[in-house]
């Protein structure tokens, strides 16, 4: 009854929030991440993100990256090469605009695991290529799973998620954003979960929030 209660209150939440989104500055991205093992040491990264400035419809951005990534050690420690595609249609003076960017990026991520908490650090360097502009940028992101109705992220559990995730820029002004998010979560099987949560973006100038979907899928490696 707890877990059902749990789960009631996770719907009405994200609800409210979707309806909120329609009405309001409140944004949704709705997102897939893809882990593929292609040996046991080397993996393929894929992720699509489709941001909308309220609920579906006015597209905000759409970011499709992809890499490989080689494991230092198994499951904990992890380097990528990657590469992003960014289209963003913002509005200047009201009018709908259209930017693309091309992004290379290197990340480390390390994970650690104490009691309950499933805590991962991910480290990334971004070369951003815009239309007009080169810029480099270093992302700092810190991220939390508890798993709710038992000990571990086994299939059939539900879990609470949370992460900061600090943007710096390599050139002034050097703070770029800061992002908290909160969410609930449960695992599938052992190879995919999905999360529902809101997530606080925090500007120089702006303070938005977003609601966010995000499906994740791994693929073990398996020999032919």
């Amino acid at each position: 009854m707890k877990i059902l209660r749990l789960v009631a209150a996770g719907l009405f939440m994200f609800g409210t929030l979707s309806l909120q989104a329609q009405e309001s500055d409140l944004g949704a991205w709705y997102m897939y991440f893809g882990n593929n093992k292609i040996s046991k040491k080397l993996n393929l990264h894929n992720e699509i993100q489709y941001r909308n400035f309220d609920a579906g419809g006015d597209l905000e951005q759409l970011l499709i990256r992809t890499g490989i990534g080689y494991d230092l050690t198994e499951n904990n420690n992890n380097i990528l090469l990657g590469y992003g595609f960014i289209l963003s249609r913002p509005y200047v003076n009201d009018e709908k605009t259209e930017n693309i960017e091309h992004r290379i990026f290197q990340q480390y991520i390390t994970k650690q695991k104490f009691g309950r908490f499933n805590i991962q650090h991910r480290y990334r360097l971004e070369e951003r290529f815009l239309e007009d502009d080169f810029r480099m940028r270093f992302r700092y992101f810190l991220g939390f799973n508890i798993p709710i109705n038992n000990k571990e992220l086994l299939p059939k559990t539900f879990y609470a998620s949370a992460y900061n995730e600090i943007f710096l820029h390599f050139d002034s002004p050097v703070f770029d954003r800061n992002r908290v998010y909160g969410a609930l979560g449960y695992v599938i099987n052992k190879n995919m979960r999905i999360e529902a949560g809101y997530m606080n973006q925090i500007q120089e100038n702006r303070n938005r929030g977003q609601v966010q979907i995000g499906f994740y899928n791994n693929i073990p490696f398996t020999k032919n």
